[in-house]
């Protein structure tokens, strides 16, 4: 198994998620990368710091995008 370097935050029914996700699942398998989806409703804190900005996608740790994931972008980032 790949180490997760992609991690979005997302909750259920938001479909800007659902897109993102398909765009980090498409991107990562492509390159080989492990990535991860993490329901905000899990954790308050989590909630309150994201709720208006879903999906947030992190690299390595660093917030890359949010509301949508650009896949050249994405590529880019993952390429270093």
């Amino acid at each position: 198994m790949n180490p997760t370097r992609v991690v979005v935050y997302s909750k259920p029914g938001c479909h800007l998620c659902e897109e993102a996700e398909a765009t980090v699942q498409q991107i990562c398998a492509e390159l080989g990368v492990g990535w991860e989806r993490i329901d905000i409703h899990d954790d308050p804190e989590l909630m309150t710091a994201y709720a208006e900005q879903i999906p947030v996608t992190f690299v390595d740790g660093k917030q890359h995008d949010f509301w949508r994931v650009d896949p050249d972008r994405l590529r880019t980032a993952l390429a270093r």
